[in-house]
């Protein structure tokens, strides 16, 4: 399955592509950002910001997360995909969001310092989008959280470092992977719909503990259409957020095109890794935030 690869224009003195690509099947999105990341690693692409979307609806798994945790049967009769992360953290369901991904070296100014300065930076560009359009986040400063979250297994029921929340709700949830000395991270911010409808795809002793994982994601987490009390396009929300990283980091973006050598690693990937049921149930071994 080919990627459309969208608008292109010239390069600017800046070095930063932008891509604004569609909705994909979730194998697809996962090839993407990973194929940027060798592209970027190789020194064939630019640093690189991306957003996109996810179409049919997909249940995201971070890189070390049980397969035991999915009840894959009720994935099926949805008919939503099912896909495993590159990057760590906890299970996502992607419908009706939008999709950051940044890819830059490790020694770029936006990544270095280690993980939780570069998830610090991008918050900060995360953030300054969000106030653009009238918002007032905050974002959660390091703190070690107790075993009940470390082990839950649904990404916005838990604030992590540095991520973004609205009257103590998360809207944006992010992982990071290093490889290659290069940093990718990608996010989501969920635009409408019902959050708690993750909880219906993934494993509960009983029901009584499905509809109480329900009620409390649905306390801890919010979308962005119940923040604004209203729709906003996709053109525009991608114009502020890109706007979000211009301000906060005096980045520059030039629309372009993924390139043929991406392009190519994306169909290697597809059948080696986000397409192969063999990876998506693999066994976790090992923190993906610091994988090599």
């Amino acid at each position: 399955r080919r990627y459309n690869a969208g608008m292109s224009t010239s390069t600017t003195k800046a070095g930063w592509r932008l891509l604004t690509h569609g909705e994909a099947h979730g194998a697809m999105n996962m090839a993407v950002d990973e194929a940027i990341l060798h592209a970027v690693a190789d020194g064939d692409s630019p640093p690189t910001l991306r957003f996109y979307g996810w179409n049919p609806a997909c249940l995201s798994l971070g890189r070390a997360q049980p397969i035991a945790d999915v009840a894959e049967e009720r994935i099926l009769a949805n008919g939503w995909d099912l896909v495993r992360r590159p990057t760590g953290g906890r299970a996502i369901l992607h419908q009706n969001e939008l999709t950051y991904a940044v890819v830059a070296s490790e020694d770029h100014p936006l990544m270095k310092g280690g993980v939780l300065e570069s998830y610090r930076r991008i918050s900060q560009a995360l953030t300054r989008g969000l106030e653009i359009m009238g918002i007032p986040v905050e974002v959660e400063t390091p703190q070690e959280n107790p075993e009940h979250d470390r082990s839950n297994p649904i990404c916005f029921e838990v604030p992590s470092a540095y991520e973004i929340t609205v009257d103590g709700k998360k809207i944006i949830g992010s992982a990071q992977v290093r490889k290659r000395k290069t940093v990718l991270q990608h996010g989501s911010l969920p635009l409408a719909g019902d959050l708690g409808q993750i909880c219906d795809v993934l494993s509960f002793l009983d029901d009584d503990s499905r509809e109480q994982a329900r009620r409390d994601l649905l306390q801890r987490a919010s979308t962005l259409e119940s923040l604004l009390g209203k729709q906003i396009s996709w053109n525009q929300l991608v114009g502020t957020m890109v706007r979000g990283f211009e301000r906060a980091h005096d980045l520059s973006f030039s629309r372009l095109d993924l390139t043929q050598g991406e392009l190519q690693r994306v169909g290697s990937l597809l059948e080696s890794r986000y397409e192969n049921p063999i990876w998506t149930a693999q066994k976790p071994n090992g923190h993906a935030d610091t994988d090599s």
